[in-house]
Order: structure tokens, then C-alpha cells, then sequence
């Protein structure tokens, strides 16, 4: 018992003490084991590690370490990394649908059409750019003068209604204007108040010129088309009781009618000369187109005229009137020019 104990204070002491010599021994040869197994594992990273290093383009795995970046860059490339990964399977599993499938399954585009139509489309949109520009410059011309317009719109307002006033006024007296009805000129409306007293004063001398048959009205009526109104004469038939235009009567009835109203005329105007009368009236032809009798009435009425202190000529080349016509004054036409002489007197 004393040998078992050795110098332990008892067995049982001995036998813990061995054990615990037997556990260190036990770890110790563990310890050994594991050194061996990293020695080995140290061994074949080195080896890997080399093997990279060259696989690299480096010489040695001491030269790969002297280019490693620091952590902070290393992680942030790492990052860089995760992101690029996690791009790259979102653009797989986006490749992998079927849109981009059948898209990839379809012809190249053309490139560079593309790029001519982009470039083409470009200078479109410049231009478009442009115009727009411009416009929106017009625009903004074309605003300011469109309120100089109403500043001025509102400033010739009062002259505008002005000149509308004397615009109607001298439509109505042009005989333009709707609201005049007969369409009758202001001079001829003045002219018409004469003319209705040389109508009177004319059918005074018609009437004995043809037998009491024809007297001569005015005539107010609106024109056919666009003919003015106002200086119109009917004639009056007493065998028939109706009115006509003059233009219906025959020749010697024409002759008649036009050396009443002359008549008529002068009697007018010597009325409104105060009485101051008119010595003489020149007829001018129409004697060629009367019959003998008509001629006859025509100079009973001539003669009538010379009764009272008036001288009437007469040009005509009718050769029934020489015998009627006391003082004549003849014109004969030469080789150098015309002339005249006194009828009876030929010689002058």
C-alpha cells in the first residue's frame, strides 16, 4: 500500500493523480495528433495557396500577398461583388421568361439603320425644337398686336360707328342700300322733282301735238335688275286708257314726245330763271321720220313758238321743209372745206 502510494498522502490520492497524468498524456498525444493533421493541412494550403499564387500569374504566394488589398477594399469589393451576383441571377431568371426568350429568338436588329433613323429622328426634333421656338415667338408678336389691335378697335370705336352712320347715309344715297326701296340715287331724287314738272309742262304741248291722245307722267317705279329708279316717263294713251313705256311709241310719235319735253324744259327753266325767258331753240334732225301730215302739226307748233317772239331753228336735210323755213342758211361741203351761204343769197 505504501509502494501504490508512492508520495501521495493516500491511494486514492495516488490513483486521482494518475488519472489525471493519463488524461494529460491522453490530451498531450491528441495535441500531437491535431499538430500532425495541421502540419499536413498547413502543408497542402501552402501547397493550394502556391498552386493559386502561380495559377495567378504570380511567382510565389509571397508575391500574391504583397498585392492584397486592404480589408475596408476588399469588402467593398466583395459587396460589389454579392451585387453583381445578385444582378446577374435577376437578369438569368428575366432571360429565362418567355418575352425574352422569343425576343432573343428573332433576327438581330439592324444596328445601324437604327442609328440612322435615331440621328435622322434627332435632327427632327431639333428642327421641331426649332419651329416651336419660333412660334412661340409669333405667337407672343402676334399677342401684342393683337392687343395694340383692340387698344386700337377701342380707340376708333366712337369713329367706326361715325363712319358706319355716314356709310349708311351714302349708300342710301347712292341708291345702294337696301333700306332704300327704289333704289333711287339722291340726285335723281332731286332731279325727279323737276323732272315731274317738265313732264306737266311737256304733256301741256303733247297733248295738242298729237290730237289729245298722249300725255306724259313720271314714273318712280324700281327698275328691272339692277337698274336705279327715278328718272323714268309713261306715256299716257287716251284712245286706250292704259299706260306704257315710251319706248313703245312709233317715230313720229318719239319726235313728238322728245320737242315737248324740250319745250317743257324751257318753259321750267324759265320759270325757275324768274320769268327771264329763252329766245331760242335749235332742233337737230328727227323731221325724216314724220309723214306729211305729222310734219305739218310739227310746224303749226314750230310757227306757234315764232308767234311769241322766239326763234326756233332747225337742222335738217329734209327738202319739204325749204318751203316752210323763211330764213335758211345753207351748208354745202368741197374739196376744201364746207360752206355756207344764205338761202336766196348764194353768191355771199
Amino acid at each position: 500500500m505504501a509502494a501504490a502510494r508512492g508520495d501521495a498522502p493516500s491511494v486514492a490520492a495516488r490513483a486521482a493523480a494518475l488519472d489525471r497524468l493519463a488524461s494529460a498524456v491522453a490530451a498531450l498525444a491528441g495535441a500531437a495528433r491535431a499538430a500532425a493533421e495541421a502540419a499536413h493541412q498547413l502543408k497542402r494550403a501552402d501547397d493550394e495557396l502556391a498552386g493559386a499564387a502561380v495559377a495567378a500569374g504570380f511567382a510565389s504566394a509571397q508575391d500574391a500577398a504583397a498585392v492584397l488589398l486592404p480589408r475596408p477594399e476588399r469588402e467593398r469589393l466583395e459587396q460589389r461583388l454579392d451585387r453583381h451576383r445578385a444582378e446577374l441571377a435577376a437578369a438569368e431568371r428575366r432571360l429565362a421568361e418567355p418575352e425574352p426568350a422569343e425576343a432573343a429568338a428573332r433576327p438581330p436588329a439592324d444596328l445601324p439603320g437604327t442609328r440612322a433613323a435615331l440621328g435622322a429622328a434627332t435632327d427632327r426634333l431639333r428642327a421641331a425644337h426649332a419651329a416651336r421656338d419660333a412660334a412661340r415667338v409669333r405667337c407672343e408678336a402676334l399677342a401684342a398686336i393683337g392687343r395694340q389691335l383692340a387698344e386700337l378697335a377701342r380707340s376708333l370705336a366712337p369713329e367706326l360707328d361715325r363712319y358706319a352712320r355716314i356709310s349708311r347715309l351714302a349708300a342710301l344715297a347712292a341708291g345702294t342700300s337696301a333700306d332704300n326701296r327704289l333704289r333711287m340715287r339722291l340726285e335723281s331724287y332731286v332731279l325727279a322733282a323737276r323732272l315731274e314738272q317738265v313732264a306737266a309742262a311737256a304733256s301741256d304741248r303733247l297733248v295738242r301735238m298729237s290730237g289729245g291722245r298722249y300725255t306724259l307722267v313720271h314714273s318712280d317705279g324700281r327698275g328691272t335688275g339692277n337698274k336705279r329708279s327715278g328718272l323714268a316717263l309713261r306715256v299716257v294713251d287716251a284712245w286706250t286708257g292704259t299706260e306704257r313705256d315710251t319706248a313703245t311709241l312709233s317715230g313720229g310719235e318719239s319726235f313728238f314726245a322728245s320737242l315737248a319735253l324740250a319745250l317743257g324744259l324751257a318753259d321750267v327753266v324759265t320759270d325757275e330763271a324768274g320769268g327771264m325767258p329763252l329766245d331760242t331753240l335749235f332742233i337737230d334732225e328727227g323731221f325724216g321720220s314724220l309723214d306729211e301730215h305729222t310734219l305739218e302739226e310739227v310746224m303749226d307748233v314750230l310757227d306757234g313758238l315764232r308767234e311769241r317772239d322766239r326763234a326756233v331753228g332747225i337742222v335738217s336735210h329734209v327738202a319739204d321743209l325749204r318751203s316752210r323755213i323763211p330764213a335758211q342758211l345753207l351748208v354745202r361741203k368741197g374739196r376744201h372745206g364746207s360752206t355756207l351761204a344764205l338761202a336766196g343769197r348764194e353768191d355771199a
